[in-house]
């Protein structure tokens, strides 16, 4: 659902998404209003389902995860894909999941340590689960860049 955002509540979102620490008094200060405004901003933007709550961002490689694979799902059955999904869930090595257009219904994201725990990751995990037909496996050289939606895109 789209949610009509006026030129503070963007302004907002600007800071946060810069640095999600940023303390509410200086965001307010910066948009000329309370910090009991913002607050109550910060608070309808989480209802409405704007903001999902904030993370904390780990760098895989500093934990050892050297490997970043794209996986291409075809399920067999697609009636059964939501199923197929929730089994994916409890994989650790599975980090996202997306449904596609296209000649195969799912894409997911996996982290592994090297290319044999990728292997065994593809070999006795994913293709075991219950649904999956087929796989395709794209290996990531290097993440160029990462962020979030610019909410620059919007006018003020």
């Amino acid at each position: 659902m789209k949610t009509n955002l006026d030129a503070t509540d963007r302004k907002i979102l600007r800071f946060l998404i810069k640095n999600a620490r940023t303390p509410f008094l200086e965001i307010a200060r910066e948009c000329g209003i309370s910090g009991a405004a913002i607050h109550q901003r910060i608070k309808k933007l989480e209802e409405l389902g704007v903001i999902q709550g904030s993370r904390l961002v780990v760098a895989p490689k500093s934990l050892g995860f050297d490997v970043c694979a794209f996986i291409m799902i075809r399920t067999a059955d697609i009636t059964r894909q939501q199923d197929c999904v929730e089994l994916l869930s409890k994989i650790p090595e599975v980090v996202e999941c997306h449904y596609i257009t296209g000649s195969y219904n799912l894409l997911i994201k996996v982290y592994c340590v090297d290319n044999e725990h990728l292997m065994r990751t593809i070999f006795d995990h994913i293709l075991h689960v219950q649904g999956v037909a087929s796989t395709q496996t794209y290996m990531s050289l290097n993440e160029s860049f990462r962020r979030e939606i610019q909410v620059d895109c919007f006018k003020d």
